[in-house]
């Protein structure tokens, strides 16, 4: 109730008030901070991650844009980058497997549980994409301002879609999209409301069935028949609704400000096919790895073998 009755008509208005004065620069810095203080709300030490990682591929992207760019500083970058990623993610878990390993053993190693910052995966992602474009030479120069708005953006920041530099910054260039437009305005706060009902009612009203049939089979208990195939089916229901609502509602705010941001769900369940099933759930996940690791492994070009293993590379990472 928060975010929608407080923080986003501030920012709406904020936005549009400034905006309208021809004060665009502004009016983007007005956006960066309420994201900022949006991605802080959880955990304001978490800041400094997001913060930092924008500096260093922002500086990283200058680099690569220059004429006489090193690959190898394409590679650093990538690495450290994915280094973050996976500190962050799956320390904890590297740790408790060791531990496990050693159980026979009188060595432990114990360490403060690493919490996982917010959206960590989804920046990382869009600033990865960016670095490589910049290598290829597909991106423009872009001013910091701009770039920091379209990795901290808050409608899209926890958990996107993933969106590419040259689907958002030229848009954030566009005289218009300072201007209030209630067209936009209102096809945002459709789309935002199918999304939100999404989530609020059918995603959360399936989640009681999936924690009472999930808790049973954890303490061993007998499930019928038609429980268990109930308690599987919304499950697959509340993933679907869970992850579908909230790309809908991010699409919706987006809009609101005159950001059109890509689908990123198109019926899976509907798919004739595993192949299709992946083209239609969380598109903008796979458009990155197809364009970014399976095509750049050799995709289909390399033989049968090669695509094999190029596929199963793909999906493991």
């Amino acid at each position: 109730y928060g975010f929608i009755f407080v923080f986003l008509p501030i920012v709406l208005f904020g936005f549009y008030a400034i905006g309208s004065r021809s004060h665009h620069r502004t009016a983007i810095l007005w956006l960066v901070s309420c994201s900022l203080f949006f991605y802080g709300w959880w955990n304001p030490a978490y800041l400094s991650i997001i913060i930092i990682s924008m500096l260093f591929n922002y500086a990283i992207g200058t680099i690569l844009a220059r004429k006489d760019k090193p690959k190898i500083v394409l590679g650093l970058a990538i690495g450290a980058n994915l280094l973050s990623l996976a500190y962050y993610k799956y320390f904890n878990f590297f740790l408790n497997t060791l531990n496990t390993l050693n159980s026979t053993v009188e060595t432990h190693f114990n360490i403060e549980t690493i919490l996982l910052p917010l959206a960590i995966s989804f920046f990382t992602f869009q600033q990865i994409a960016y670095l490589i474009d910049a290598y290829r030479g597909e991106t423009r120069e872009y001013n910091f301002l701009s770039y920091c708005l379209f990795v901290t953006f808050f409608p899209q920041l926890i958990a996107g879609p993933i969106v590419h530099h040259r689907e958002m910054l030229p848009q954030f260039a566009k005289d218009t999209l300072y201007k209030l437009n209630y067209k936009h305005l209102f096809i945002g706060l459709s789309i935002f409301a199918l999304g939100f009902f999404k989530k609020a009612v059918l995603a959360d009203g399936t989640s009681e069935y999936v924690s009472l049939t999930f808790n049973l089979a954890e303490t061993s208990t007998a499930i019928t028949f038609f429980a268990a195939w109930a308690g599987s089916l919304c499950y697959a229901f509340q993933l679907y609704f869970d992850f579908s609502g909230y790309s809908d509602m991010a699409i919706g705010l987006a809009r609101m400000f005159g950001i059109i941001l890509p689908m990123n769900f198109n019926s899976p369940y509907k798919a004739r096919n595993i192949t299709l099933f992946w083209r239609q759930w969380h598109m903008t996940l796979s458009r990155f790895l197809r364009d970014y690791l399976y095509i750049p492994l050799g995709g289909n070009r390399k033989g049968k073998v090669r695509q094999m293993i190029n596929l199963m590379l793909t999906m493991v990472l």
